[in-house]
């Protein structure tokens, strides 16, 4: 029942996805400070890729939509091909341009094939969620990293582009060119109190401040996660 709730699911948001654009980080260096007094600060500089929907994430919704007894969608020709990367190419330096104009983007350069390299850092208070990335103009839809706030006074973080995740994932196999380029370093930093994380090399404790540091690569299964509660915890 849950499985074929699921490939409903993509098939009714197969053309969200087909027509938004997916981004997946490839080398890069993350930081995450989040204090007890609710106040925040993030940065991401590195490279990161455009995935193609016609491309990887095609072939593994197609692959969905066979099991569900849709049709596959034909092989293009090399002349098709060869027009979509222009008008790929073009759409992401429009994305550039649109999230240059962004705040907390110092700098964003289209290299080509699909790859920006990206200098981001914001800093704000916590009193409400937080998304990065997420664009309306760009339709960018897959987040790096989400903040989210609970019930007495704690912050969950989930850095789910900072891992390839497994095959429990539906959406596992749908990016694998982009998750094979991850090659990274995520650290939290806080002086709040960690309620639970999931690294198993644990926290490091310096003058009062608790560091987490995840590597990401193309083995890395699980998402770093971490829940922290403020002082006061309300």
């Amino acid at each position: 029942m849950a499985t074929r709730l699921i490939r409903l699911l993509l098939i009714l948001t197969m053309p969200l996805i087909l027509s938004s654009c997916l981004f997946a980080p490839g080398k890069f260096t993350s930081t995450l400070s989040i204090n007890a007094d609710r106040s925040f600060a993030f940065s991401f500089l590195g490279e990161v890729i455009s995935v193609d929907p016609s491309g990887d994430m095609a072939k593994g919704m197609a692959g969905m939509m066979a099991n569900a007894g849709k049709a596959t969608t034909p092989t293009p020709s090399p002349t098709a091909s060869a027009a979509a990367k222009a008008e790929a190419d073009r759409k992401n330096q429009q994305i550039a341009e649109t999230l240059s104009k962004e705040a907390g983007y110092r700098k964003v350069t289209y290299l080509g094939d699909g790859r920006f390299m990206v200098d981001y850092a914001i800093r704000g208070t916590l009193d409400h969620d937080f998304v990065y990335p997420f664009n309306l103009d760009a339709e960018a839809i897959f987040p790096f990293i989400a903040l989210e706030l609970r019930q007495g006074g704690t912050v969950r973080v989930k850095a789910p582009a900072f891992a390839k995740g497994d095959d429990k994932n539906p959406m596992a196999g749908m990016g694998d060119t982009a998750a094979s380029k991850l090659d990274g370093v995520f650290t939290l930093d806080t002086d709040a109190e960690i309620v639970s994380q999931n690294n198993e090399e644990g926290v490091k404790t310096v003058g009062g401040r608790k560091t987490i540091t995840w590597k990401a690569t193309p083995l890395t299964k699980d998402a770093p996660t971490a829940v922290l509660r403020f002082a006061g915890g309300k």
